[in-house]
């Protein structure tokens, strides 16, 4: 059973004397507290502490007895539910940021390099596998004659002719490419 005012705070409540008014809000605050959370409320605290400053300086005007002050904190409390949920209909929803469910997409650097190489990988793909290994080694590893020799097991002139092999054909195939996208 909920706590009861004693007649003595409730009429100092009525006559606007703040230790009667410490007396409602301690017995009828865990109330509407209860109240509120029964009913949802995020931050029924809050909701509990916006009831008692609307009730306060509507004390004195109170009829009743101890229902009335009851029925008075109660029907207060039910209009700020009423507002609570209809400020919450018209406010959107915050959800924290998911990169995973983001649908926004564009193309970084890294996807536009990523993709021309697949185009330079394709056109490497046309020459034999010598002439291939000595170019990636020789451009994009940045290895000198001297080291793609001693890999590969070949002469330092061995690794220059395919090279220049490797490089005549390749731009054979990429004029073949330009005239055929014409």
């Amino acid at each position: 059973m909920a706590a009861q005012l004693s007649d003595d705070e409730l009429s100092a409540a009525l006559a606007g004397d703040p230790s009667g008014f410490s007396a409602v809000y301690t017995t009828i605050s865990p109330a509407v507290l209860g109240y509120f959370r029964a009913r949802g409320v995020d931050d029924a605290e809050a909701l509990t502490q916006d009831v008692f400053v609307d009730v306060l300086p509507k004390l004195t005007g109170v009829k009743g007895g101890h229902a009335g002050l009851r029925t008075f904190i109660f029907s207060v409390a039910h209009a700020r539910l009423v507002d609570y949920r209809r400020r919450s209909a018209r406010t959107p929803q915050l959800t924290e940021f998911d990169p995973l469910q983001d649908q926004r997409w564009s193309r970084s650097a890294e996807d536009e390099v990523l993709g021309s190489l697949g185009g330079i990988a394709s056109t490497l793909s046309m020459l034999n596998d010598e002439q291939r290994e000595v170019l990636v080694l020789r451009i994009v590893a940045d290895l000198s004659v001297e080291q793609v020799a001693g890999i590969m097991n070949k002469t330092p002139g061995a690794i220059k002719q395919l090279q220049r092999r490797g490089l005549l054909a390749l731009r054979e195939l990429v004029k073949e490419k330009d005239h055929a996208a014409s």
